[in-house]
């Protein structure tokens, strides 16, 4: 077999141009330091625009911007999917990053020992090699369902979240949505709303839930960051109960665990309310017990009760496929997340960064930000750092600053692969 081959990208290789990704260029690109971005689909942001047709920002506009360009007042207090995906375009052109779309990334693998280009980025174009890689795929990568049993015989019609696109196709059927995060409400109450003849909504974990307008809830997220876990969950906890109706006689009780234990155990956020509340209080979408399996037809839940919908659309999240894209690269925990984020480099694998796999209350457009002000200064010259180590010594590589040549600026363009 024939080796391909090698060859020079500038210094450092970011793939996906999704906020992550750009964020990171453009903090690359304003330290003077060449960065080309990978992208596997034909546009930048292309995740979000194959996203459900009345997706908005859980975030509100303010506080949902990437650094150097905030969102238009046009958009809006909630910002709608095609927008911000006009919005990302708008941050590709103005920082001048260079993209390259169109670019399927196989595989990262370490380069030959002591060589300058520390990885080999093996793509559907070649293989790049690079000083530094910051991988920028994100958390809602791969669609995740889970592996029911039964599921692969069963009768009706199954798919994720992430294939979902409107309610139109759904009007006068019975659908069951698996999952009450936010994507499971939302979807469920649209369907509701647009004429679904029957929603079910299978609730594993109740949910916390505030309501829309509490806008300044990731504000909070972030000023109360110093505070005891137990304070902030009592405190959000008393904020649900006042300003959120009890589902309990609908199916859904009050949850006994805070937002903020659940976002550091699970990663997830609470539930803002896009008139789901008011669907389950309605009939509109009834909540019954988590999904047990299939048969047939049929699908079996936890409680023992059956139900026989027309469609089943699992909002039951996403894996990172980091674990395919870095073979043998001891970087991941047991559930294929990244062990270190933004600034932090692992000794396993010195100058390779993640951004984009936290889910924080404080926003994860506001963590893009955050992260990639931190890659870019550790890139730029300052000591990149790993995980309990307060400073690096002389002769350790892994903590060394990456001096990387200063090229002059390029023009922003999107490449073909």
């Amino acid at each position: 077999m024939t080796r391909a081959a090698v060859v020079d990208a500038p210094p450092v290789v970011v793939i996906g141009a999704g906020p992550s990704g750009l964020a990171v260029a453009a903090m690359l690109h304003r330290a003077a330091v060449p960065a080309l971005v990978l992208e596997r689909g034909d546009r930048v942001g292309v995740r979000w625009a194959e996203r459900y047709d009345h997706l908005e920002l859980h975030t509100a506009r303010g506080g949902s911007h990437l650094p150097g360009l905030a969102l238009p007042r046009s958009s809006g207090p909630w910002v709608a999917r095609d927008d911000f995906v006009a919005y990302l375009e708008r941050y590709r052109a103005l920082h001048g990053l260079r993209v390259r779309v169109g670019t399927v990334v196989h595989r990262i693998e370490p380069g030959a020992a002591g060589a300058a280009a520390r990885w080999r980025v093996h793509t559907s174009g070649g293989v790049l090699a690079a000083r530094a890689v910051v991988v920028a795929t994100g958390r809602c990568n791969l669609p995740r369902i889970p592996d029911w049993p039964g599921r692969d015989a069963y009768g009706g019609r199954l798919l994720h979240a992430a294939d979902y696109r409107s309610p139109a196709p759904y009007r006068g059927r019975a659908v069951l949505v698996v999952g009450a995060g936010n994507s499971g409400t939302e979807i469920a109450s649209v369907l509701a709303a647009e004429g679904a003849e029957k929603v079910w909504l299978a609730v594993r974990t109740p949910p916390n839930i505030l309501p829309r307008g509490f806008s300044r809830w990731h504000l909070a997220g972030r000023l109360t960051e110093f505070l005891p876990p137990a304070w902030r969950d009592r405190s959000a906890l008393l904020t649900q109960r006042c300003a959120v109706p009890d589902l309990t006689p609908f199916g859904i009780p009050r949850p006994r665990t805070g937002p903020f234990t659940r976002n550091a155990r699970e990663g997830n956020n609470p539930v803002l309310d896009h008139g789901f509340v008011a669907a389950v209080r309605s009939g509109g979408v009834e909540p019954v017990a988590a999904v047990a399996g299939f048969d047939g037809a049929r699908v079996r839940l936890a409680d023992g009760s059956v139900l026989v919908p027309d469609t089943v659309i699992a909002a039951t999240g996403y894996r990172t496929g980091l674990a395919e894209l870095l073979p043998g690269v001891d970087v991941l925990d047991e559930s294929g997340r990244p062990v270190v984020h933004g600034a932090q480099t692992s000794a396993a694998a010195p100058h390779l960064y993640f951004a984009g796999f936290t889910n924080p209350l404080s926003g994860a457009l506001y963590q893009a930000g955050v992260e990639a002000r931190a890659i870019s200064r550790a890139l730029a010259g300052r000591t990149a750092f790993v995980p309990g180590q307060r400073r690096a010594t002389r002769g350790q590589e892994a903590l060394a600053p990456v001096r990387l040549p200063m090229g002059g600026a390029t023009a922003g363009r999107a490449e073909g692969a």
